[in-house]
């Protein structure tokens, strides 16, 4: 039987947190190492690393100043928000 090697490409993003996710990490942005390959993955990651509420399905993302679906690919250097439900008036 063939051997497969998987190699996961580390990437370096920074997420900036507003709002009910600056409450829940306590910081207002951090630079950090992942494996993530999509900004969901991203999220995902966070949410279980530091106790996020909301379900990725009520998330959006911007990337690099632009809405992304949260299946976008990132990129090495990428600056991520997510963005949670708002209400406005």
């Amino acid at each position: 039987m063939a051997r497969v090697d998987y190699i996961v490409a580390m990437k370096e993003v920074k997420v900036q947190y507003y709002a009910v996710f600056r409450e829940q990490r306590g910081l207002g942005e951090e630079t950090l190492e992942t494996a993530a390959i999509t900004a969901g993955d991203l999220y995902r990651e966070l949410a279980e690393r530091h106790g996020f509420s909301l379900p990725p399905s009520l998330v959006r993302a911007s990337v690099n100043l632009q809405f992304k679906p949260l299946g976008d690919h990132l990129q090495d250097g990428d600056t991520v928000v997510f963005i949670p439900p708002v209400a406005g008036g």
